[in-house]
């Protein structure tokens, strides 16, 4: 029988975590080989299912569900990253089978399967001194969330603060090195391809900001920087760090209450979600545009919604600062799509973005990127939706699978990828998963006005430096 009892620390070598992800196989291969034939139109769906097939097809689903739940929990790092984007993320689970896989994998959002509470109990210690029934007053050992690195623990100070403290799991370092060379020896084995993907400076920005998340220390930093930048605004909290409580691999912030993503899409009224809404939309391109900071990680785990629509964020381990002069271009195709200048939308388009108008590819690339805009576009009221977030996925694969799979022509070809600004890796991340969690609240606004003054407008220093 497997060994259910928690573990002290996650897989750590290259060849076990490899070999955890290839025992899912059996299960998950058939699934996503269907997934992807009907993703790439190799595949036409299928005639109306018997409610046999219908049954079948579901209770395949949940294995190969709950047998990648049940892996990634245990791996923490990157594939577990991965199951949450897969989570909440519309557009991304295996067709047919999306509705299933979600439901499954949305148990890592808010509380993935954590480590032992001895594992806490010895991070604390080496990290703060002394174990922390004696750092702190009172300390919960078993944690109330866990996430793809750490697990969060409450507790109350010396000083009487109800804080949340969240430690880094022992060996999760080793771990996501391990994560990445993987990556990397399969970008290796297939340079040709991946020299055509720019998938190079890709695994390299990625590998840059998952590094940085280890650092509880920088994280803090960046915590201080967002609630700066949103200090007088009413409608979005940031907690408080408590720097003499935090570290490389330990971080203490004040305890935030509310509720959860999944409570508040389910009992919230709808004027609440349009506030609840505004509060996402105005906290995350206040700060990018704004001030060029990029709050990359917008999973619902990462929000916790308070009265009237308010709005706290946490973990800001995943936070990307943009260079001025890619704020700038974002800016210039944002601005003339705004304005309809449609010339100077295309020389952004190249000049920005990379993109090629010689190339057939052009004309899928170039709207798409209107197709990300429609919302600020618009000058009536935008309704977020499911069928909206599903297509800003869907929308560039149906392209795409044009280009590669010619009619009359046996082997697909590869279509050009642009090669974006390295530093834009993470907007792309951010641009789907806003969508997807807007969708959830199914927030009708106005967004236009919120982010015209920024588009318009320069780069500002945050606030304090």
């Amino acid at each position: 029988m497997a060994d259910d009892k928690p573990k002290d620390r996650p897989p750590t070598s290259r060849l076990g975590r490899l070999a955890r992800l290839a025992a899912l196989a059996p299960k998950g291969m058939p699934i996503a080989l269907e997934g992807a034939k009907r993703a790439l139109g190799i595949k036409k769906p299928d005639q109306p299912l018997t409610a046999d097939e219908k049954k079948k097809r579901s209770e395949d689903a949940k294995k190969a569900a709950e047998a990648l739940l049940k892996t990634l929990g245990e791996m923490k790092g990157l594939p577990l990253k991965v199951g949450q984007m897969v989570s909440y993320i519309d557009g991304l689970a295996p067709p047919g089978y999306e509705e299933r896989f979600k439901a499954e994998l949305k148990k890592l959002l808010d509380k993935a399967p954590p480590l032992s509470p001895e594992a806490a109990v010895t991070v604390i210690r080496e990290e703060l001194g002394a174990p922390p029934e004696q750092v702190f007053a009172e300390w919960e050992r078993e944690p109330f969330a866990a996430a793809s690195i750490g697990q969060v623990h409450r507790a109350v100070t010396k000083g009487g603060d109800r804080v949340a403290v969240k430690v880094q799991y022992p060996g999760i370092d080793k771990a996501i090195e391990a994560d990445l060379k993987s990556i990397q020896f399969f970008q290796s084995m297939m340079s040709p391809i991946a020299k055509k993907l720019h998938s190079e400076q890709t695994i390299d920005e990625i590998s840059k900001v998952f590094r940085e998340e280890l650092d509880y220390g920088l994280e803090a930093e960046r915590t201080d920087i967002f609630r700066r930048i949103h200090a007088h605004d009413p409608t979005i909290v940031v907690p408080h760090v408590h720097h003499s409580l935090t570290t490389r691999r330990v971080i203490t912030t004040d305890l935030i209450g509310g509720q959860s993503y999944a409570e508040f899409c389910k009992d919230a009224s709808q004027e609440h979600r349009n506030a609840a809404g505004v509060a996402i939309w105005t906290f995350t391109f206040r700060s990018l545009l704004k001030h060029g900071h990029l709050y990359a990680d917008p999973h619902p785990g990462n929000y916790r919604f308070l009265e009237d629509g308010r709005v706290a964020f946490l973990d800001f381990g995943c936070v990307k600062v943009l260079p001025d002069d890619l704020v700038a271009g974002m800016k210039r195709y944002m601005g003339s799509a705004l304005d309809e200048d449609w010339h100077e939308f295309d020389r952004a388009c190249v000049e920005v973005l990379g993109y090629d108008p010689d190339d057939e590819s052009w004309e899928l690339y170039r709207s798409y990127t209107l197709e990300l805009l429609m919302p600020i576009m618009s000058q009536e009221p935008w309704t977020c939706s499911h069928d909206k977030a599903r297509e800003t996925v869907a929308y560039l694969s149906r392209g795409l699978r044009k280009i590669a799979f010619k009619e009359g022509e046996t082997l697909p070809q590869l279509p050009k990828v642009p090669k974006m600004p390295q530093d834009f890796t993470f907007v792309n991340r951010l641009q789907w998963g806003l969508a997807s969690v807007m969708a959830g609240l199914g927030t009708v606004a106005h967004f236009r006005p919120i982010v015209e003054g920024w588009i318009r407008g320069p780069v500002h220093p945050v606030p304090g430096e």
